[in-house]
């Protein structure tokens, strides 16, 4: 039988691993070890700070992510319910009103969701993102025409954030010369996703995103006179019946997708490719066989997940796992300790390519599933392929590369490698 004084401990000590995983450097840089001990200690952890529960198993994380009950939160998160430690305080920052009207789909709840989504969808159809695959081989061989042999080089300066940007550019419609601008753009814009962000930063991103939103105007106005084959014209012209997107609601999704497109992929690409090289095994078995590919990023995706948190609101009185959550309390799935959750997954805190029968939730899960997640996975094989055949050897320069101090888009700072034919 538990008693009082071990329950006042048990949650000390749950409270005290999630201020680590969210709010440390050292947390942020490697937080599985500390995922792995609050799934083990308080898998739904409520915790004492704020009306926030935190989900470290897959089955819990994949209920909340397609359970109607638990939504997004149409005010600023942290304004009046004490959560500001966990999503950011935004309590008393004024946003304009044309910023606060756009808002994109990642902050919908149905029905208004599900309205957009399914005019959006239909400018990003699988046969859409297909047809790019000839355009990203040949922008990948253009990037990697660039490094010869012996060179060393940043992976992310180099590729990681190049080719991203050229593929969601090409996508979008967005032309060469102005996709450079975009990223300390929506480098700043994300920093107000993380947890813990101060005034500053979030001020800092409503300047970036106001100045994303009146390029994008800009460009819809452009495609609006003369319309090509992007996403752009095919967002102003998607229609249900009588139904049409707003020019906000065009805007604000082409700001997600652009952002979102080169930011996760970024991430796959370095965090990907870190994988391989800290395990000399598996990049040989990979290199001997390329039908592995796709396992191979789903592996990545798995072990070292670009994103690795997801929150959600209750909307009405819910429960998780028979755990009460009463409306308006936030559950956190803590995806990237999911996708380790031995319940679940074989071995999961080593990386290893094998067909795994279980979806990783790298890119969530339910109505808000990333609609860039097959865009993402095609230029992770395609740059993978390109690699392995155009480099006989990539050999690491530092054993353990930094981190950026970031947790809900996690990635490095940089990847120097030495490569050679």
């Amino acid at each position: 039988m538990t008693t009082t004084a071990d329950s006042a401990a048990t949650q000390n000590l749950a409270d005290n691993l999630v201020l680590k995983i969210m709010l440390t450097p050292e947390g942020r840089a490697d937080p599985y070890p500390l995922y792995r001990e609050l799934r083990e200690l308080a898998p739904i952890h409520r915790s004492s700070m704020a009306p926030v529960h935190f989900l470290t198993r897959y089955e819990d994380c994949r209920a909340v992510l397609r359970d109607n009950r638990f939504g997004k939160n149409d005010n600023e998160p942290g304004s009046d319910d004490g959560a500001a430690l966990f999503f950011g305080d935004a309590s008393d920052i004024e946003v304009s009103d044309e910023l606060r009207d756009n808002r994109s789909m990642l902050g919908l709840n149905p029905p208004d969701h599900t309205r957009l989504r399914g005019l959006v969808s239909r400018g990003f159809t699988p046969k859409r993102v297909e047809g790019l695959r000839p355009a990203i081989e040949a922008m990948t061989a253009e990037v990697l025409d660039g490094i010869g042999d012996g060179d060393e080089v940043d992976v992310l300066s180099v590729l990681g954030f190049p080719l991203p940007v050229k593929v969601i550019g090409e996508l979008v419609g967005v032309p060469p010369a102005d996709r450079d601008q975009f990223r300390p753009l929506v480098r700043t814009a994300a920093a107000s996703l993380e947890p813990g962000a101060t005034k500053e930063q979030m001020l800092a991103a409503i300047d970036a995103m106001g100045e994303l939103r009146e390029y994008f105007i800009d460009l819809c106005a452009q495609r609006r006179l003369h319309s090509l084959d992007d996403l752009t014209s095919a967002l102003i012209h998607a229609q249900d019946d009588e139904d049409r997107l707003t020019e906000n609601e065009v805007v604000s999704t082409l700001i997600l997708i652009f952002a979102a497109g080169f930011e996760t992929t970024t991430n796959l690409i370095g965090n990907g490719l870190l994988c391989l090289l800290q395990h000399a095994d598996q990049l040989a078995r990979l290199r001997a066989d390329r039908s592995l590919m796709p396992a191979a990023i789903e592996e990545m995706l798995r072990f070292q997940s670009p994103v690795q948190a997801d929150g959600r609101r209750a909307l009405e009185n819910a429960d998780v796992a028979g755990v009460p959550v009463s409306e308006g309390e936030w559950a956190v799935t803590f995806l990237g300790a999911a996708n380790r959750d031995p319940a679940v997954f074989d071995d999961p805190e080593s990386f290893v390519i094998q067909e795994r029968h279980t979806p990783v939730l790298s890119f969530a899960s339910g109505i808000h599933y990333c609609l860039g997640a097959s865009l993402a996975r095609l230029e992770g094989q395609i740059v993978f392929d390109q690699l392995l055949d155009r480099f006989g050897t990539v050999e690491l320069l530092d054993g353990e590369p930094s981190w950026r101090n970031t947790l809900i888009l996690r990635g490095l700072n940089e990847l120097p490698v030495r490569v050679a034919v």
